[in-house]
């Protein structure tokens, strides 16, 4: 009997520490709880804030180190004073995004991307010439899926709580909570582990896009695909003796229906599926390839793309998708070795020639040099 009581307690004190302990921490849990809600910077307890996330997001905290560019993805650079076009745009976005991956910091992303009045024309969407969506900015969200680039370089808006929290504590601290990476040596011994492809913007696309995207696709089925660029590439201007020139001779030439025909025939059986995306604002401009393909538009999808599609930007973003998913897919330049292209002139000439408009014309260019 003595020994059943002695071991009875015995097991009364274990029990009895392990409540004490237990009672311990959740005291100590409910001291925290209160400090972080008395330590407060714009209304928020800053260990509060950074402690309640989502299990799907990163966070963020207060030790982590920001990349700020500025509140426009284009701007520094030649277009302050202006809005670039959405390649541009996205040019220096994917390299603010390298930046912060060699330096190892969470890049801050505008959180409103600018629109360019000149691309932001409805064009073929709904087959009007005149028509422009009235919007000079949009949601960065509404283009590009945030989470998703966060898996690879951490990413915040600059209009988030987040950043708020960060930039007031730093301004406190002052030297000490903000500094400037300018002096930073670019020195990288593997270039290529902080260097992002072409294709991982594209990608990174808002989910409602690329699920618009998915749905056309599936329509489609099997499909070929061209991308074809015209209007804002045609420009013309005259030289001192008041002939007509432009930096692309041939793509005027080139981008016309029945060369495109002669271009693509060999890689693009007849009656294939042909998806075409174009900036061409002119109706019915590429009808004459309906003798040979089943050619398609985005305005042929209008019932997924009209409650989705806000302005021209969020249209390219789901096109370019589309045309990334095709079997066989030209390009209207050539960007890499193994691209097919439309035209053979290069995406980048600082020469104004004048325009080429048949092939008797660059046979007797060939004459002339030779």
């Amino acid at each position: 009997m003595a020994t059943m009581s002695k071991t009875h307690r015995s097991k009364t004190t274990h029990g009895s520490k392990r409540l004490v302990l237990l009672s311990l921490l959740a005291a100590a849990a409910l001291l925290l709880l209160l400090f972080s809600s008395s330590f407060s910077t714009g209304g928020s307890g800053l260990v509060d804030y950074f402690s309640r996330s989502s299990r799907t997001k990163r966070q963020h905290t207060l030790s982590d180190k920001y990349l700020y560019w500025g509140d426009r993805v284009d701007c520094p650079g030649k277009n302050c004073e202006s809005c670039a076009g959405l390649g541009h745009q996205e040019s220096s976005l994917r390299c603010a995004l390298e930046e912060a991956m060699f330096l190892n910091r969470t890049f801050v992303m505008p959180s409103r991307m600018c629109i360019n009045p000149i691309h932001n024309k409805k064009g073929v969407l709904n087959g009007s010439d005149n028509e422009s969506w009235e919007v000079s900015f949009c949601a960065m969200e509404s283009l590009y899926d945030v989470d998703l680039i966060s898996e690879k370089i951490p990413v915040i808006l600059d209009d988030s709580e987040t950043w708020h929290i960060v930039l007031s504590t730093g301004m406190k601290l002052k030297e000490r909570g903000i500094a400037h990476v300018s002096g930073a040596s670019r020195h990288r011994i593997d270039r290529s582990n902080v260097m992002l492809p072409y294709s991982f913007l594209p990608s990174m696309a808002a989910p409602r896009l690329r699920n618009a995207a998915e749905k056309i696709k599936a329509q489609l089925g099997d499909y070929d695909a061209i991308h074809v660029r015209r209007g804002d590439k045609l420009k013309t201007r005259k030289d001192r003796f008041n002939v007509g020139k432009t930096q692309f001779p041939h793509l005027d030439r080139d981008t016309r229906p029945e060369f495109i025909m002669s271009r693509i025939q060999k890689q693009i059986p007849p009656g294939r599926t042909l998806y075409i995306g174009s900036n061409e604002r002119t109706p019915g401009f590429f009808s004459p390839l309906s003798a040979r393909y089943k050619v398609v538009y985005s305005s042929n999808f209008s019932e997924i793309l009209d409650p989705v599609i806000e302005n021209n930007y969020q249209l390219f973003m789901v096109e370019r998708l589309v045309m990334m998913g095709a079997k066989t897919f030209f390009k209207t330049f050539r960007e890499f070795e193994t691209d097919l292209t439309l035209t053979d002139d290069p995406k980048k000439n600082k020469n104004w020639e004048i325009p080429v408009y048949t092939m008797d014309q660059d046979k007797e260019e060939l004459k002339t040099t030779h």
